[in-house]
Formats: structure tokens, sequence, C-alpha cells
């Protein structure tokens, strides 16, 4: 057998491996998958989810809810988007399914404990509080808030505007360049800071009965100035017709607006003998002795039941006034006078009034400059009436002598639960033995309750 030569090139050397098929030739045995990414062995939507996605499509051109079946309804009323326009939505979706979508969309605290349970309820109302917290004077359209009372009047039974705008800057200085040069800085003032008038809105709410304001501006930062705080007196006399108007009205909140004597006279007019006003708040104002006579008038007049001046600057003779009114009324269950400076002359004032009353249960003399005087007082107070169930002394100048009086005509007393002697220098043993009797006077209130509720 001959063999290779060295170097020799024409004879070939065996593969040891037998070669592979060609993938050409056997191109035709190969499975070639082109993968589509949206395709799907799922089935074609039936007609029926065709014409319910068309119909949550087309909702704000075409809206038809009324005539689907009622689980149709269901599909589309969890399908709408929230940003739906309120011309459509508002008469249209009473749903609270969908307005909870809506409310939890737009705020992150909700509570519906507020608002009678509704999530529609608390959308239209919050929303409208919104629109009107950036009302503009002079720029905003007021049609923005005239449009949306035929949507949500039904639905708007409290409002709470904790701001309002003033009018901007350069419309203050157009007009004052309209002012004669006579005129002074105050009347300019006066006459263009002038906030959104309220009654068009309030008269046309007819369940409206609550209504919380604050004439001010919030996170104003470094933009600060003292007229962005400016109630004036043609706000209040606006405001004054519109809480007139709104015979609905059981709970009206004025505070930190700057309300004084004249604006507060003013109120308290358009306020007498109102139908339905039980809770009256004017906290946080510059109300003086004047100003709380007209709310004493307004004590006999109306039908109050809960009155909050705290801290305002109400002296003796407006504690007088306030007191004589209170040993008239009938209907008066809790008065707030802490912060103010009515010293034991009005204190003492009070006093004798609830020697006669039988309506008052709650009562805050909290930091009014108080002394012996008022407590010797209120130990009769305390040993006769028996309606008070909470007297508020704290923050005053009582001293030993008048904690000890306290107590002696605590010491009958089985109504009050709740007496606040804090900051009072009544003496720690005075404190304590305060305490020992208001417990004593909660838990037999508490066991009676439990009594009653059995019985029913």
């Amino acid at each position: 057998m001959q063999q290779p030569v060295a170097g020799d090139r024409s004879t070939a050397v065996p593969s040891q491996h037998p070669l592979k098929p060609s993938l050409a030739a056997d191109s035709h045995c190969a499975h070639r998958l082109i993968e589509d990414p949206e395709w799907s062995l799922a089935t074609v939507p039936c007609l029926t989810e065709l014409c319910l996605q068309h119909i949550v499509h087309n909702f704000e051109k075409n809206p038809i809810l009324d005539r689907l079946l009622p689980e149709h309804q269901r599909k589309v009323l969890d399908r709408l988007p929230t940003g739906l326009p309120l011309a459509i939505t508002a008469n249209l979706i009473s749903d609270e399914d969908y307005w909870k979508r809506c409310c939890t969309k737009c705020w992150q605290v909700c509570d519906i404990s507020n608002y009678g349970g509704s999530w529609k309820r608390m959308f239209l109302e919050r929303h409208l509080e919104n629109i009107l917290k950036r009302f503009i004077p002079n720029t905003t359209d007021p049609n923005q808030v005239l449009e949306l009372i035929p949507l949500c009047k039904d639905y708007v039974w409290k409002l709470e505007v904790d701001q309002f705008l003033p009018p901007l800057e350069v419309d203050q200085n157009e007009e004052r360049d309209n002012l004669s040069k006579s005129e002074s800085d105050m009347e300019f003032s006066e006459a263009s800071l002038h906030h959104y008038d309220l009654r068009d809105l309030v008269t046309a709410l007819p369940h409206l009965e609550e209504l919380h304001l604050t004439y001010g501006v919030k996170d104003c930062g470094m933009n600060f100035e003292w007229n962005l705080f400016n109630f004036t007196y043609q706000d209040c006399c606006n405001l004054a017709v519109a809480v007139k108007m709104c015979q609905s009205l059981k709970v009206f909140k004025l505070t930190q607006s700057k309300v004084d004597d004249e604006k507060t006279r003013l109120l308290v007019h358009n306020l007498l003998d109102h139908p339905c006003l039980v809770q009256l708040n004017l906290s946080h104002n510059l109300i003086g002795d004047k100003g709380a006579r007209a709310i004493a008038k307004l004590i006999k007049h109306s039908k109050l039941e809960t009155l909050d001046l705290c801290n305002n600057q109400i002296h003796d003779l407006g504690a007088q006034a306030l007191a004589q009114a209170l040993a008239e009324s009938s209907t008066l269950t809790s008065l707030n006078l802490r912060l103010n400076c009515v010293e034991d002359k009005g204190g003492e004032a009070i006093g004798h009034a609830l020697l006669t009353n039988a309506t008052l249960k709650s009562l805050h003399l909290g930091s009014n400059k108080l002394s012996e005087p008022t407590a010797a007082l209120f130990s009769q107070v305390l040993a006769q009436n028996t309606t008070l169930t909470s007297i508020n002394f704290s923050c005053n100048h009582l001293g030993l002598d008048g904690g000890k009086q306290m107590l002696e005509g605590l010491a009958g007393n089985k109504v009050l639960t709740e007496f606040d002697l804090r900051m009072a220098g009544v003496g720690q043993e005075t404190e304590y033995l305060v305490h020992q009797i208001l417990w004593a006077n909660r838990e037999a209130a508490r066991l009676e309750s439990l009594q009653q509720s059995r019985e029913q």
C-alpha cells in the first residue's frame, strides 16, 4: 500500500467526523416562527363589550347611561375617567363609587363623615370651595362660580372658605390713577380691596346650613402685606345681606378677619330674629365692648345655642352686657370668652347671671385676668347651679384662697364633669381634690347613662 509522502498535498487526509448536512439543503424541514407581541389566543371581544368601550370613549360627546342595563351601567361607571366636565356628570351620575374615585384623585385626605357620608357631596362642596379660594376680583370670570350653582346646589350643605384673594396689584394701581388727588390712600385701600361678593352664591344654595369664612391669604410667604388681610366695610355689608337672606343657615363662623365693633354691629343687625341660626363663631377678631353689647342683643333675639368670642378685646362692660343677656337666655348652652380681658367685674357679672340661668352647660373664661372675687362668687354658682357641666378658669389668678372657695362650692355639686384650673394658682392639693370630685361625677353620669340605655 502506498503511503502518503510528507509534504505531498495531492492526497487528502480523510475527516474523522462525518460532514454535517447543509442548512440550505434541509431548509424545507425548518420551522420559522415570526413572533407578534400583540397577538393573543384570546377571542375577539363580543359586540356588547365593543359597544361599552365606545360609550366610555365618547361619553363626553354623547353621555349614554340611563338607557343601559344595570350591569352595563356598572361597567361604564367603573371605566369613566374622573376628569369629565361637571356639566356632564353632576346631574347625570349619582353613583357613589364614581364620586369616590373623583375625590381620592383630587385629595389625599377624604373623610366623608364630615359630608353626611356622601362622596358626591364632598366632591361638589370642596370643588366649589377651591373655586372661591382662587377667585381674584376683577380678574376671574364670575361665571366660573355662577355656572356651578345649578350643578351643585342640591348637594352643598356646608362651605368652608379659609382664603379670599384681593384684586391684583395691577388693578389697584390703575384705580389709583383714576382717583382724584384729594382722596387719601386710606380711601383708596378701602375702595380697592373688596373681595368676592357671596350674595348671589349663598342665596342660591337652598340647603346651605354651615358657612365658615376667613378673609385673608394663606401661604403668602415673602409677598406678605397687611392689606391682604383687610375685611372691608363693603365686604361686611355684602356678607351681612347674604347671611340674612340664607334662611337655612344654622352655623356661621367668621374668624381671623379683623372684625371690629362697627362690622359686628352690622352683622348682628342682619342676624336678629334669624329663624335657624344656632351657632355663631366670631373668634380671633377685634371685637370690643360695643360689639359685645350688640351680640348680647342677638342672644335675646335669636335661637343661639353656641357662642364663641375667643381672642377678642372684650372688657368688663362687654362682659356685663353678655351676662345680662345670659340671665334672660333660654337657649344658649355654650359660651367661650377665652383670651379676652373681662376681669373681675365681668366675671362677677357672669357669675350672677348663672345663679338664675338654667340652660348654659359649658363656660370658658380662661385667660381673662380673673382673681379671688370671681372665685368667691363662682363658689355660690357651683353650689346652686345644676346645669353647668364644664367650666374653664385656666390661666387666671384665682390664688390659693380662691381655689379653696371653689372647692367648697364644688363639694355638693353632682353635675360638673370638667373643671379646668390649670395655671390658676389654686395649689396642687386643691387641684387633686377637685379631680376626685369630678371623677366621681363622671362615673355617676356614666352609670346613669348606662342604666337609661338598658331601660330603652
